[in-house]
C-alpha cells in the first residue's frame, strides 16, 4: 500500500470520527463548540431535541461508513469507494441542517464529502485514485 493511500485512509477515518460534533450534544447534551442556534429547517429545533437525536442517527451512520470505507482502504478492498460516496452523501444530509449550530470544522466536512464524491464518481477521478494505488 501507498503512503498517500494511508494518508487518504487516516483522512477519511478522521472524518468519519469528527462526526461524534453532532452525535454528542444530539444524544448526550455534551457542548463540542457549536452554537446554540437551532437548524436550518423550519420548527427552530435545537441539537438536543427529538428531532436533533433523530439527526444524531444520521451522523452515527455517517461515522460508521467513513470508518469501514477507511477500514477497507487498509485492507486493500475494493469497495471502500462505494462506502465512502455513501458516507459523503450521508454526511452532507446530516451537516446541512445544523449549519447554524456546528463548529467550523463541520463546515469544511462538507467541503470534503463534496471533494470526495466528485473524485470517487467522475471519471476523472479514477486516474487521482489509480495514483495512490501500487501496482
Amino acid at each position: 500500500m501507498a503512503v498517500l493511500q494511508y494518508v487518504a485512509a487516516l483522512m477519511m477515518l478522521g472524518h468519519g470520527v469528527g462526526h461524534t460534533v453532532g452525535i454528542l450534544p444530539a444524544w448526550f447534551s455534551i457542548d463540542v463548540g457549536g452554537g446554540s442556534k437551532p437548524w436550518i429547517l423550519p420548527g427552530g429545533y435545537m441539537m438536543d431535541s427529538i428531532a436533533g437525536k433523530a439527526w444524531g442517527i444520521i451522523w452515527l451512520v455517517a461515522m460508521i461508513l467513513f470508518v469501514v470505507s477507511s477500514a477497507g482502504v487498509f485492507m486493500d478492498e475494493v469497495w471502500w469507494r462505494q462506502w465512502a460516496i455513501i458516507g459523503s452523501a450521508v454526511s452532507i444530509v446530516a451537516i446541512v441542517p445544523w449549519w447554524n449550530s456546528v463548529v467550523v470544522g463541520a463546515r469544511l466536512g462538507v467541503a470534503l464529502d463534496v471533494a470526495i464524491i466528485l473524485v470517487l464518481l467522475l471519471p476523472w477521478g479514477d486516474k487521482i485514485t489509480n495514483f495512490f494505488e501500487v501496482p
